[in-house]
This record gives structure tokens, C-alpha cells and sequence, in this order.
């Protein structure tokens, strides 16, 4: 053999073991592969589901006033703002203010008087001094004192505000040492039994619904999820939010107060046949729909046009044919032509 070639041979050698090899551990270098789950592009109907946000408020008869039966002084608040309280609890003490306490003792005295003047009437009857007339005179009087002196003791003993239902206190326009005047609103109650939400919806979404059309109000922590129909909507556009306004009654019971805020969803419009694919497929660039599609364990970016969409499926309107391959987890790893594997 050439003496250059049996000192080469070695070299050419070492040469091609250090090609095929990665590492320091001499493992041979492979492709990456992905590991995704997958669904099919499976024919269906969707339509359109919209979700709105809404703020819990009282309903219609779910608020109800307090206020002051006579001029009084505020002595005292027992329930402050967001207490929960029950039919009868009380709320603020009031008490006459000095010119109401003066026309009671008044009325007290004019009362007194006026029964002193119809036993007098009667005695002077029965000695024929006084006619019939006469006494009847004073019996009516003192009846009218007897109903001011009641009237006004009502309007002092009514000057203790108590809830009249079921709720919460939502608003207090006094504080202790305020004096108010007959008529003065003092608390609101906000009752548990009348809630209702309103909605604030795009006047295009608002325009497509109707009375009775179901929202499902999403859960929350602890709470169960529940489907309330649409009370009422009102087109007209706030012109700060720039949104209409829809209302759903919601039952008792579900533990929602008032200022709670509330997500829900609702459906828009009839049903889109065509291909749908789980939410999760859906990948997005720059504003440009995507998906992965899996053929013979490859992984081929498919650019899609989509459809309405649910909480969980959206309608592929162009870019997939029925029973194709699609990946729902490990998307966001992939890259055009990687290799995979299902969970």
C-alpha cells in the first residue's frame, strides 16, 4: 500500500465518526418532534355567541326608601353601607327635631284640654245648662285633638327606621347630628329577591336580540352556571360607553348583589353550517387565522377564514376539508414541517 494513503486512512476515518456525531456523549443527532393533541375538522352549525358585561342592579320593586316621618336630628346609624340585613333590623335612630318635640307636647296639651272640656260639656248637660249641640261640639273636638296628639306620636315613633325586606343597605344621605326635615330620604335597601343585570352590547348585538333570548351567565367561584332570558333591551347608545343596554331579571337565590359584575354569553343570529374545529386550534399572525394541520406525522401551517364562534368551537369557513387533523395543545411550539407525536 501507498505509504500516503495508510497515513491518511486514520485522519478520514476520525473525520467521518466526528460527522455523526452531536456531543461530547456521542449521541447522533435527531429531528425535533413535537408532542401535540389533536382533533378533526368535523361538520356542524354554529352560531354566533357574544359575550357581554353587565353590572348587577336592583330590579323594579329591589330598592325601597327611607326617610324621615317629621323634622328630626339623626342620633344614630346602626346599619352603615353593604351591611346585610333582614326584614325588621334596624337601620338609624331619629329623634324629633325641637320644634316637632314643642308641636307634640302641644298636642298632648290641646288634647288633654279638649277631654277636660267635654266632660265639662257633659256635666253642664246633664244640668240642662248645655244643649245636645253643644256637646256634640265638644266631642268632635276633642276626637280632632285626640287624632293630631296620635298623628304626631306615630310620625316620633316611626322616626326609628327599620328594613322593610330582605338585603342589604346600599346608600346612607345622613350621618349623626344631621338634621333633616319630614320627607328626607335617610338609607336605601337593596333587596336580594329583585336583581337584575344590566348588560352593556355593541347596538348591532342589541339590535339582534329579543325578549326571552337566553344569556348564560358564566360561573364564578362557588357558583354554579345558570341561563336567564333577556327581559328587555334598550337600543338607545350611552354616549360615553357607546354601548346599548340589555337586561335579564336574575332569580332568587343566586347569591349575586347588587354592583356585582357579570359576564355572560349569548347567542346572535342563526346557525352556520360548514367545518368546525375546537377553539383551541385557532393560532393567529399579525391578524392572519392559522392552524396547524398534522398529515404523516408532520405538522403544515394552514392559513384559515373563520366563522362565528362558541366558548369552545369556531367555524372554519375556508382553508380545511372535513376529517383533516388539527392540533389543540402544543401549537404555539411548532414551526412549519416539524415533526410530532400525540400525547
Amino acid at each position: 500500500m501507498d505509504p500516503m494513503i495508510r497515513i491518511a486512512a486514520p485522519f478520514v476515518a476520525l473525520l467521518l465518526l466526528a460527522g455523526c456525531s452531536t456531543g461530547s456523549d456521542g449521541e447522533v443527532a435527531t429531528d425535533p418532534v413535537a408532542l401535540v393533541t389533536l382533533a378533526r375538522a368535523e361538520p356542524g352549525a354554529i352560531a354566533a355567541e357574544v359575550t357581554l358585561f353587565g353590572t348587577a342592579e336592583s330590579g323594579a320593586t329591589g330598592r325601597q326608601g327611607l326617610t324621615a316621618a317629621a323634622d328630626a336630628v339623626v342620633t344614630r346609624i346602626v346599619a352603615p353601607v353593604g351591611t346585610r340585613v333582614s326584614r325588621g333590623d334596624l337601620i338609624a335612630v331619629l329623634t324629633p327635631a325641637p320644634a316637632a318635640r314643642l308641636d307634640l307636647a302641644k298636642a298632648a296639651t290641646d288634647a288633654r284640654t279638649a277631654e277636660a272640656a267635654l266632660a265639662r260639656a257633659l256635666r253642664l248637660r246633664s244640668d240642662g245648662l248645655l244643649s245636645d249641640a253643644d256637646v256634640e261640639a265638644a266631642r268632635a273636638a276633642a276626637a280632632s285633638a285626640r287624632t293630631t296628639q296620635a298623628s304626631l306620636a306615630i310620625r316620633a315613633g316611626a322616626l326609628t327606621l327599620r328594613a322593610p325586606t330582605a338585603g342589604f343597605v346600599e346608600t346612607l344621605a345622613a350621618k349623626p347630628g344631621d338634621m333633616v326635615t319630614a320627607g328626607t330620604p335617610i338609607a336605601t335597601i337593596g333587596s336580594l329577591e329583585d336583581v337584575r343585570v344590566r348588560f352593556g352590547a355593541d347596538p348591532a348585538t342589541a339590535r339582534a336580540l329579543r325578549p326571552g333570548t337566553p344569556i348564560a351567565i358564566m360561573p364564578t367561584a362557588g357558583r354554579s352556571a345558570l341561563s336567564v332570558p333577556v327581559t328587555s333591551v334598550d337600543p338607545v347608545v350611552d354616549p360615553q360607553i357607546r354601548l346599548a343596554a340589555v337586561f335579564a331579571r336574575l332569580p332568587a337565590g343566586t347569591g349575586i348583589a347588587t354592583g356585582e359584575t357579570v359576564q355572560g354569553r349569548v347567542r346572535v343570529g342563526t346557525g352556520v353550517s360548514g367545518l368546525t374545529v375546537p377553539y383551541a386550534a385557532l393560532l393567529d399572525d399579525g391578524g392572519q387565522p392559522f392552524v396547524f394541520l398534522v398529515s404523516g406525522g408532520i405538522a403544515h401551517r394552514r392559513d384559515v377564514e373563520t366563522g362565528p364562534a362558541t366558548a369552545d368551537r369556531i367555524a372554519i369557513v375556508k382553508g380545511l376539508s372535513a376529517g383533516d387533523l388539527v392540533v389543540t395543545q402544543g401549537g404555539t411550539a411548532l414551526e412549519d414541517g416539524m415533526k410530532v407525536r400525540t400525547k
